[in-house]
């Protein structure tokens, strides 16, 4: 690569997000240039420095980063499970629990919804309708018998992708265009310094595997490298910031991820035959789910973060379930060379806790359940590994009509939940913890739900701890560090945030975030389809620009 070229565009991470806004761009701007840079590269080690040099203080609530990103082309696509979700109205509200840390508002979701059908088209996840009632085939129908809606209602939607990996799914479209060059095995490492304008024309990249440093040149830069490298690269470039009285104090700050895991069972009332506990089909083949969750009104009323909570099956590890076909895939789990083709690290550990428990006892639920203990996993790992649009999980039909009930909840945006450089800048650190409110809105959600389902007969949730454990059990169980949100945030004003409501950094011209880390709240959704939105938002907004310029 040689250094004096100028391209219009030059993009820093090939995830979602940075493959979205390059395709986007290149599809309204087709004349213009572009610069995609990503730090993987094929046949890489199976160790970086840049995981290597990130220290998580809470390992027992976070994971290690190498289960928590991905380096290559496609970035985190690559073990993506394929879950699509859309944000809230209340995740764009103040709210007295979040107050003034809720820094965006309910215009910007407005500007963002008209691209949710581009973001549809690229994650392969069907339209993006995620209200049931909207869709024919499902409008009036309910997740179980004698559910009807109130304020819990079940007609939220995941729409799933492929799962879609976007760097095998998009590399010929991104090499086939002549003005999109892709350096892959580089690393960004400094801006260079601002003109009057604001505006940075270069940054100096490193070849990973030589050394050797040269300058990319470009108009407008977007950092799209995930919000670990998107932070680390703003908090070693705060000269970038030099027009302003600092640098803003939200960078790095307001870490969030969510809350997850399952402390109950709920048991329906009705015929078991009528619960609609695992996927739905859609007409053009993708899947979807129903998600139990709590109106807007309702959150408001009550000053609860935004929580959804779907059917699942009973804990894998738990031989308890005295199910063959679940122990047989416990079991599988366990062997190293095969867990870690079955499932990437975080979702695996979501179904073994990192545990080994009642081996025995596993082996005798699979001979007493033989041959459906081996015919159903084989089922199963059909359409889960060998047809192109993959099913998305696994949950077993229950004649109790009694389902595990997993959560996903809201964090609290707090400041001292951070990311920040050590003092030499060569290490990040995370610091990561769940507030008392967070957990209390996950007890009182499910208390909520229990209350609803009993009132209009439908059922009732049962607890499988004590009440007065509730909070020690889900701060042992949650673990995130996957979803990662809020350390690079929106906001009106750079007194409360790093980047304006187009995602431009605050103190700079031409210089953009496009990552998760840009979310002022986390909401109950997995970020990466609202983000793939705002990607193409973002290049509609930098074609303008160059228009106007």
């Amino acid at each position: 690569m040689t250094s004096d070229k100028l391209y219009d565009l030059c993009v820093i991470g090939s995830g979602p997000a940075g493959i979205i806004t390059v395709l986007e761009y290149n599809r309204i701007n087709p004349q213009k240039t572009i610069l995609l840079i990503e730090y993987g590269f094929s046949g890489q080690p199976e160790r970086n420095n840049l995981d290597d040099s990130i220290d998580v203080k809470n390992p027992e609530n976070h994971h290690n980063p190498y289960n928590c990103t991905n380096k290559g082309l496609g970035g985190t696509s690559l073990t993506w499970g394929g879950r699509c979700v859309m944000f809230d109205d209340i995740d764009f509200m103040k709210r007295p629990l979040i107050d003034e840390n809720c820094t965006w508002d309910l215009n910007f979701f407005e500007e963002v919804k008209p691209h949710t059908s581009k973001a549809a088209e690229y994650f392969e996840c069907g339209e993006p309708i995620f209200d049931l009632n909207q869709i024919a085939d499902f409008k009036n129908t309910t997740i179980a018998e004698n559910f009807e809606d109130g304020y819990v209602t079940d007609k939220n939607v995941e729409r799933w992708s492929m799962p879609t990996r976007f760097g095998k799914r998009y590399r010929k479209d991104l090499e086939k265009a002549e003005n999109i060059k892709i350096l892959e095995g580089y690393q960004a490492q400094k801006f260079g310094e601002l003109d009057e304008n604001g505006k940075t024309g270069s940054i100096t990249i490193r070849n990973v595997r030589s050394n050797e440093l040269c300058d990319a040149q470009a108009k407008n830069f977007v950092i799209a490298a995930g919000t670990q490298e998107s932070t680390r690269l703003l908090l070693k470039n705060k000269h970038l910031f030099k027009k302003l009285e600092q640098v803003p104090t939200a960078l790095g700050k307001f870490y969030q991820c969510h809350l997850l895991g399952k402390i109950a069972s709920v048991i329906f009332n009705g015929d078991p035959k009528k619960t609609d506990f695992g996927f739905l089909r859609n007409q053009d083949g993708t899947y979807m789910r129903r998600r139990l969750q709590l109106t807007t009104q309702y959150l408001k009323d009550n000053d609860l973060l935004n929580t959804v909570l779907w059917l699942d099956n009973p804990l894998y590890y738990d031989p308890k379930h005295k199910n063959g076909a679940m122990s047989f895939m416990y079991l599988a789990m366990l062997i190293p060379f095969l867990g870690k083709k079955l499932a990437p690290p975080a979702i695996a550990h979501s179904i073994t806790k990192g545990k080994t428990i009642g081996v025995r006892k596993h082996l005798w639920n699979l001979s007493k359940d033989l041959p459906g203990s081996l015919v159903t996993p084989a089922k199963i790992f059909y359409k889960r590994y060998l047809i192109k649009r993959k099913l998305p999980g696994i949950f077993l039909f229950s004649p109790l009509n009694k389902y595990a009930l997993y959560f996903h909840s809201e964090q609290l945006p707090v400041f001292e939940n951070r990311m920040e450089l050590s003092k030499d800048e060569e290490k990040l650190n995370i610091y990561y913890d769940f507030a008392d409110k967070d957990i209390d809105s996950v007890i009182k959600t499910h208390q909520a739900i229990d209350k609803y389902l009993r009132d209009i007969n439908c059922g009732r949730l049962e607890y499988w701890y004590k009440e007065e454990d509730l909070p020690r059990v889900i701060r042992e169980i949650s673990m995130d560090g996957v979803h990662q949100i809020g350390t690079t945030r929106i906001a009106d004003s750079p007194k409360d945030g790093v980047v304006d409501r187009n995602l431009k950094v605050y103190g700079t011209e031409n210089v953009f975030v496009c990552s998760s880390s840009v979310f002022p709240t986390s909401g109950q959704a997995n970020p990466t389809f609202f983000l793939g939105a705002c990607a193409i938002r973002l290049a509609n907004y930098l074609k303008k620009e160059d228009e106007e310029n």
